[in-house]
């Protein structure tokens, strides 16, 4: 979908009723824009149109069945808790075990895409928070939105939505790359701050079968990644949309008729209610059901809105889910208090300082969270230095790539993954299924603080900045940069005595010639080949 398309006028209904009413989106859900009527019709060519129940609903009755859904949903959860063998409490979810294929996984990919991407790809002003963002005077997106679609008293977020239209999605494509570039899990952001669900919801008419692109995004990109072998994540990021959508009760979201979507109207900072936490349960709880992923991440909900009880909720629900269905299930979060009773301890471009005892997640992205046209990304080297020193760490990545409106992936991001990609196939083995040594790495570069959004801070890494990781009896140092001639790794000095006895053999991983090598008091001195095994970071395997 080009920036034209995008940005076209929005027409007002008000001002042609009949001609709104003949080709809105899906007739008669009453939403005042002139959608792709042809879009309502059918999906894709190639993937069976798929059929929503809230499809030609009007928003009164799409309450009612709403809320019916949700009052079921509910009960179900209750009674699987109470069924179940983890009490929503933290002292019993402290028991569950974290699954071991994450530790082996290492690399995963996720995308951020939805309605965000129609403002953010070509707003002003960072407008990754589009939904947010476009409600707020002071910020460039107020005026784009005003300029592009209209006033937000009468064309809000709501309204942009029939222009996500994704005609060009190919869940199998995406698989493809994402497999090519080494991933071991991917999966979508289900459903992200402006509560739009990419899957076939029961539980809200805010949803990508019945609006937009008129497919089960969820789904789709389920059957797509298992086909080939890949563990399946969706990460949830809705709970924060009690907080995201205060903005908007100052114009469209003021209609109680889109409560559903924008969340009840209350005042900025209110607590959030019993009926937003149970219908943000029930829809993860739906996805599980329908979709049984490996792996559930949340964004920073838990510490800005969701309370203590449902976040025991939340962990007892996914933990008895995977109980009752013989099933292993990872959840991460973002918050160390949290991860003191369970779960996986998720940071947000940025990582631990320290090698931890506990497997734990860095989630970052190329360049920007969803796709802005004008956003630079960053290079495969920086990706795989960052890389190696997660894995050395005990941790695991999960890199972000935004599609386009129309469901492409950005060609320059697609190289930047295929880099890794061949970066893996000749150093995987140094990286998959590997356990940290005694320590990370050695050299000057250490990355700030040990927490989320530290990554900015961060400095090059240098030909003396080693990574190291363990498999089996070899040890690997991930060389950062080349050195010169030779690579001193000072941690292994003469007399070092490693778990599988003394050093026998060194070799590069790519190198066919075997290296020379020495050890003295100063370390282990490596005379390294004159051709580069490749472009990016050198794994030395010392058996």
């Amino acid at each position: 979908m080009t920036r034209e398309e995008i940005e076209a006028p929005i027409k007002d209904a008000t001002m042609d009723r009949r001609n709104f009413i003949r080709r809105g989106l899906c007739a008669g859900i009453g939403f005042p824009f002139a959608a792709q009527a042809a879009r309502c019709a059918q999906a894709s060519a190639q993937i069976p149109p798929e059929h929503n129940i809230y499809q030609g609903v009007t928003p009164v009755p799409a309450h009612e069945i709403e809320e019916k859904n949700l009052a079921k949903t509910t009960a179900e959860i209750d009674s699987l808790i109470a069924r179940g063998p983890f009490p929503a409490t933290w002292a019993s979810l402290h028991s569950h075990q974290d699954p071991e294929w994450f530790r082996d996984a290492k690399f995963g990919i996720y995308t951020h895409w939805g309605p965000v991407t129609v403002g953010s790809s070509y707003s002003p002003g960072d407008a990754e928070w589009y939904g947010n963002q476009m409600y707020k005077p002071d910020h460039p997106a107020f005026k784009y939105h005003q300029q592009q679609f209209g006033d937000q008293h009468k064309v809000g977020f709501k309204d942009i939505i029939p222009r996500f239209t994704g005609e060009k999605f190919d869940a199998e494509a995406w698989a493809d790359i994402f497999t090519r570039a080494g991933a071991r899990f991917a999966g979508p952001v289900a459903a992200h701050h402006d509560n739009f669900a990419l899957w076939n919801s029961s539980l809200t008419r805010w949803n990508s079968v019945a609006l937009g692109p008129h497919r089960d995004i969820v789904g789709e990109l389920e059957k797509a990644y298992r086909k080939r072998g890949l563990r399946y994540v969706t990460t949830f990021h809705h709970g924060y949309a009690w907080r995201y959508y205060e903005p908007a009760f100052a114009y469209d979201a003021a209609d109680p008729q889109y409560s559903d979507l924008y969340t009840e109207p209350h005042s900025p900072g209110a607590p959030p209610s019993k009926h937003y936490q149970d219908k943000w349960l029930a829809e993860v709880y739906e996805v599980l059901e329908k979709y049984q992923p490996d792996l559930i991440y949340f964004d920073f909900e838990f510490r800005e809105v969701i309370t203590p009880e449902y976040e025991q909720k939340l962990f007892a629900t996914a933990y008895d889910w995977a109980a009752r269905n013989g099933r292993e299930i990872g959840v991460t979060q973002k918050d160390r208090g949290i991860h003191e009773h369970t779960g996986i301890l998720d940071f947000e471009r940025g990582r631990e300082d320290r090698l931890t005892p506990y497997p734990w997640l860095d989630d970052t992205a190329l360049g920007s969270w969803f796709y802005v046209a004008a956003e630079g990304i960053k290079s495969a080297t920086h990706v795989i230095g960052i890389f190696a020193d997660i894995v050395a760490k005990n941790g695991c990545m999960m890199l972000d790539i935004g599609p386009q409106v129309d469901g492409t992936l950005p060609q320059q991001g697609v190289d930047v993954l295929l880099e890794i990609g061949e970066w893996l196939k000749t150093n995987g083995e140094a990286i998959y299924g590997t356990r940290p040594w005694t320590v990370y790495g050695e050299g000057p570069t250490k990355n700030v603080a040990g927490a989320s959004f530290s990554e900015e801070r961060d400095q090059p890494f240098t030909a003396q900045d080693v990574r190291f990781t363990t498999k089996g009896k070899a040890l690997y140092a991930i060389l950062l940069d080349w050195p010169e001639k030779e690579s001193l790794i000072t941690s292994l000095p003469e007399g070092k005595s490693l778990w599988f006895g003394q050093i026998q053999h060194v070799q590069m991983l790519g190198v066919d010639e075997p290296l020379q090598w020495t050890q003295d008091r100063q370390g282990l001195r490596v005379e390294l080949p004159q051709t580069h095994p490749g472009a990016h970071a050198y794994v030395l395997k010392i058996t």
